[in-house]
Parts: C-alpha cells; sequence; structure tokens
C-alpha cells in the first residue's frame, strides 16, 4: 500500500510517499527556520502564508523522487492537529481538494501520534508484531512533553505530560535569556559542548506523578543569568547552557526510567524534535533499564513520512474522513 502524506502543523511544509508503512519512497521537507530566526521565534501568519507557496512545489517533488504518479497512491493522510490553526488549513485543505480530485480515501492523522511512528519507519515489522508492546512513548517538542503507553496501534494511555512548558519550548526560552539565537535547541547543544564547568540548577521531580514541568527551570536560569553576570562572557553562557541541558535531560529520564518499570513496559520509544539532541539521545540510550528505540535525526523533526506511517498502522482501525474534515489545533491523543 502507497501512501501520499502531508504535514503543516507548524512551520515545515511537508510531503512523502510510504508503501506498507516502513518503507520511504519519498520524504521532502521544505523548512521555514531561516524565515523566522529573524523574529527569535515562529510567526503563525507568516509560517501559514509561506506553506501556501510551498505545498504544490512539495508535492511534486514527493512524486518526483518516488517515481510515482498520482494514480500509483492508495490512500493519502494528512496531520490534521494539534498545530497552528493556519498552518493546519493549508495542509487540510490541500489534501481534501487532492484526494477528491481522484476519489482517494483521505486519513486525518494526530501530530503527535504521528511522532510515535518515526520508530516504525526507523526499525520497521510487520502491523502483527506485538512484541513491543506495551511500549512507553515519550514525545519531546516544541509544543508537546508527554508520555503516553502504548497498548497497540492506535491504542494509548496517557501517563504524564508537561503542566507549563514543553521541553522544546523550555529550550527556545533558555537560549533567548542567553542570547543563544533561534531556534534553542541546536543553540543550548552547541555551546554546551565548550562547557567547563557547571552551575546548580533546580530538577522538578512532582514526586507520585508522571508529570513534568521546566518552568521553574527556566525562571532559575533567569536568576542566574543575572546574578552572575553571565552575558557578555561566553565561557559563562557555555557552562548555563550546560547546566540547563543537563537539568531537562536528567528530568526526561530520570521520569520515563521509573515510568517504564512501575508500568512494565517492554521498551521505551523516544520521539520528537527534542529527541534529536544528542545528550538526551546518548544518555537514555545507556541509562534506560529497557530496550530504547530512537528514530534517526531526519525522523525526529516534522515530516510526513511519520504520518504516512501512522495512517497504515494506525489508520487500520480508522474509518477515511468525509468532505466535513475540519482542523483541530488542540486536538489530543486518545
Amino acid at each position: 500500500m502507497r501512501i501520499l502524506a502531508f504535514e503543516t502543523s507548524c512551520d515545515e511544509t511537508a510531503a512523502a510517499v510510504v508503501e506498507d508503512g516502513i518503507r520511504i519512497l519519498s520524504n521532502v521537507v521544505a523548512s521555514q527556520i531561516d524565515i523566522h530566526t529573524r523574529y527569535g521565534g515562529i510567526v503563525p501568519e507568516v509560517a501559514s502564508r509561506q506553506h501556501v507557496l510551498s505545498i504544490v512545489p512539495v508535492y511534486q517533488e514527493a512524486l518526483r523522487r518516488a517515481g510515482l504518479e498520482l494514480k500509483d497512491i492508495d490512500r493519502i493522510a494528512v496531520t490534521h492537529g494539534p498545530g497552528l490553526a493556519g498552518s493546519l488549513l493549508v495542509g487540510v485543505n490541500f489534501a481534501k481538494a487532492l484526494a477528491a480530485s481522484v476519489g482517494l480515501p483521505l486519513y486525518s492523522i494526530n501530530h503527535i501520534e504521528a511522532h510515535l511512528y518515526a520508530n516504525w519507519l526507523a526499525f520497521p515489522t510487520a502491523r502483527d508484531d506485538t512484541s513491543r508492546f506495551p511500549a512507553l512513548c515519550l514525545i519531546v517538542s516544541g509544543g508537546h512533553t508527554e508520555m503516553h503507553l502504548m497498548h497497540g496501534h492506535g491504542r494509548y494511555s496517557l501517563i504524564g505530560r508537561t503542566r507549563d512548558d514543553a521541553a522544546g519550548e523550555a529550550f527556545d526560552k533558555a537560549a533567548r535569556l542567553l542570547e543563544l539565537g533561534y531556534p534553542g535547541g541546536p543553540a543550548i547543544q552547541h555551546a554546551a559542548t565548550k562547557a567547563t564547568g557547571r552551575y546548580s540548577l533546580p530538577r522538578a521531580w512532582l514526586p507520585g506523578t508522571h508529570d513534568f514541568s521546566f518552568s521553574g527551570l527556566k525562571t532559575a536560569l533567569y536568576h542566574l543569568v543575572h546574578r552572575e553576570h553571565l552575558l557578555g562572557h561566553p565561557e559563562l553562557v557555555a557552562d548555563a547552557a550546560a547546566s540547563f541541558q543537563d537539568a531537562v535531560a536528567d528530568v526526561l529520564i530520570g521520569k520515563v526510567s521509573k515510568a517504564s518499570i512501575d508500568l512494565d513496559a517492554a521498551c521505551i520509544m523516544l520521539s520528537g524534535g527534542v529527541a534529536a539532541n544528542a545528550t538526551l539521545r546518548n544518555r537514555i540510550a545507556t541509562e534506560a533499564l529497557v530496550e530504547v528505540f530512537i528514530p534517526p535525526l531526519s525522523l525526529c523533526t516534522d515530516n510526513a513520512a511519520m504520518v504516512a506511517a501512522c495512517a497504515y498502522f494506525a489508520g487500520a482501525r480508522k474509518l477515511p474522513s468525509g468532505p466535513d474534515l475540519d482542523v483541530e489545533p488542540a486536538l489530543a491523543m486518545k
């Protein structure tokens, strides 16, 4: 089965063709990072306008790289939430029109759920293989930090989530405090490689829950920056960046490791843009007490291949969407 998928939930315009949920025939992403860097963050109106400009070229390039025509596609999938409303509208309306024009079934996909399926693209199994379940899934990105127990394809229980900032959002805010630029995750990671020391920063463990909180850590960094007069001293900024990164990684790894044992998980699956962080990747692979799956960097950030994979595996349990499909910016995983 060949699935053509679209992803426009934030600031990447993406299209991909995936065969049988595991074989990537093409995966095209048009990033807007250079556009939004000048603003220090994503401007929703700018993002949606750029999607309008990019969606057709990205779609055409996805088919070209796959060596296929639209008549060779079996179904179409598109992210319909969560995300920026204007951005989602571009992808959903384009996918609806395309599906209607050729009579193909259209599947609406949850962006958070799609991130999980990067693990099936990177580590393929058959759809009826249940050896990884229950899987403890940690999704860490700019907008989401959630932990779900995956009982099977399309079946989840929410275990924990952030009570304030998502991990990626915290990285962006920390980088802004340290004047390291945008996006924050790569900027913090790069600065941390030059660190020679560490500062003491708090970890919010929230005993008795599997939830996360990074707001207090961000506030502590703010006070550290001003108390120690770090700005203008690259070596001190590097130490602060490393300290912040360590604190985030400690909490993420500590929480997910404990939950994996408490819930008797068969494995841990990491996904989302923050999963590209080298410290988090290296440490969770060595410190977790169960098998860990971590997708390659290209599949951690937003892409359409993960949407297609989700449509194949989780989509087997759902009916196609009708012409009344609309975006759901605050969509939760069920």
